[in-house]
């Protein structure tokens, strides 16, 4: 018996010492499958441009055809009517898996009710842009003068939930009247990091977190931020 009980309190301490290492590893897998799942985003930004005059996919945009709505965005567009019908957004040109949008360590709310996947935004500051935008139309890869730093797509997350649109935090010609920039922050829930693709198609995972933006350092969600003091990770400069 005395035997027994030594063997159990082993099996006990070598549990109690594996199951941190064990959830640290489960960590570094859902951070390794975001990256792969930013890094196709990008692979498929850059064929969007192939086709489309190098320009990149608009953020968002509104259209009735034929007297059907349609609310286009750059990763899900959704048909109105009945029953909204959800279908790959603009980056995707009609063709992808939807689950590369959804970060495996994003738990919270879809930005918009209808997504099927959430967890990633886009770069809308300075690239995407959007019909209701300062600036509509969007960046062209050629207008990009350091790819290798100028962010593309993150880990979107605010108070409320997901976001899919990424906002730098001061104003600049693309969205100089944007009010509530803290809406458009990045998450960082990979172990206190957050992962990015850049213009170049690289990905990275970023420890560094900003908080002080034009519209309140204090309505930013704690573990969420920006990736810069100022707009120079987000900037095409």
């Amino acid at each position: 018996m005395v035997e027994l009980l030594v063997v159990m309190g082993v099996i006990s301490i070598l549990a109690s010492m594996l199951l941190p290492a064990l959830s640290s590893s489960k960590s570094t897998a859902r951070r390794i499958q975001c990256l792969s799942n930013l890094s196709q985003m990008a692979i498929a930004s850059h064929v969007y441009g192939c086709d489309n005059l190098d320009a990149y996919p608009m953020a968002y945009y509104d259209a009735t055809v034929s007297g059907v709505h349609y609310s286009y965005a750059w990763d899900f567009t959704v048909v109105q009517g009945a029953t909204n019908q959800v279908i790959p957004g603009l980056l995707w040109q009609g063709q992808c898996n939807l689950q590369v949008q959804q970060c495996p360590s994003f738990t919270g709310a879809a930005n918009w009710k209808s997504d099927p996947y959430t967890g990633y935004n886009y770069n809308t500051s300075y690239i995407g842009h959007g019909e209701y935008e300062d600036i509509s139309q969007p960046a062209r890869e050629s207008d990009v003068l350091h790819s290798a730093k100028t962010v593309l797509f993150g880990d979107g997350q605010y108070a409320d939930g997901a976001d899919k649109f990424m906002r730098a935090p001061f104003p600049n010609p693309g969205d100089a009247g944007f009010n509530g920039r803290w809406s458009g922050t990045q998450g960082f829930r990979h172990q206190n990091r957050t992962t990015s693709v850049f213009c170049d198609g690289h990905a990275e995972s970023l420890s560094n977190r900003f908080t002080d933006n034009a519209d309140g350092a204090a309505n930013v969600a704690d573990g969420t931020g920006f990736l810069s003091a100022d707009n120079s990770a987000y900037d095409l400069q």
